[in-house]
């Protein structure tokens, strides 16, 4: 086996590892196996440009958005299906209902699009951590961060999140 073989095959086990972590915490019954997701990240981070010649770091981070892309998408489509397709909702009253994600995915992905537009380094440090599984070491490494500083704005920003996310159920 060639070194770049190698490597292939280790980011692979990689993005296995990081989509079975990540699929473990959703619903029994899920449509999406963890297989899947790792074959659906894998073949868009091949796609692009360059993506073999990246240092590990930043193809996890890659695939840590790419993963929150693949969800996103699997839960609109879920709930597109569940909810009628393009049937337009009505209030009681008569005016158009806005569209309300009914899935942790689509919760998480509207509440770190808003965290982006407050602090865009937080919301990377959230994507590293939850879609990709990183320890506060290979955040800090991906980022240029200390660990002291990946553990307060994991902290702070988990803390929004829950406080965010808490308030859209309301």
């Amino acid at each position: 086996m060639t070194p770049q073989e190698a490597w292939t095959q280790d980011l692979y086990l990689e993005l296995r590892r990081m989509a079975e972590g990540l699929m473990s915490g959703e619903r029994g019954g899920h449509t999406l196996e963890p297989t899947a997701l790792a074959n659906e990240v894998w073949l868009r981070l091949r796609a692009s440009r360059n993506a073999g010649e990246l240092e590990r770091g930043a193809f996890l981070g890659l695939a840590a958005q790419a993963m929150r892309r693949i969800l996103t998408e699997h839960a609109r489509r879920r709930a597109t299906a569940k909810r009628g397709g393009a049937a337009r909702r009505t209030t009681l009253n008569g005016k158009a209902a806005e569209p309300q994600p009914v899935d942790f995915a689509l919760d998480l992905d509207a509440a770190l699009t808003e965290l982006e537009g407050l602090d865009p380094d937080l919301a990377r440090v959230v994507e590293l951590r939850w879609y990709a599984a990183g320890s506060t070491e290979e955040i800090a490494e991906t980022l240029g961060l200390s660990p002291r500083t990946v553990k307060r704005r994991w902290r702070f920003a988990r803390a929004w999140l829950q406080q965010r996310m808490q308030e859209d159920e309301r």
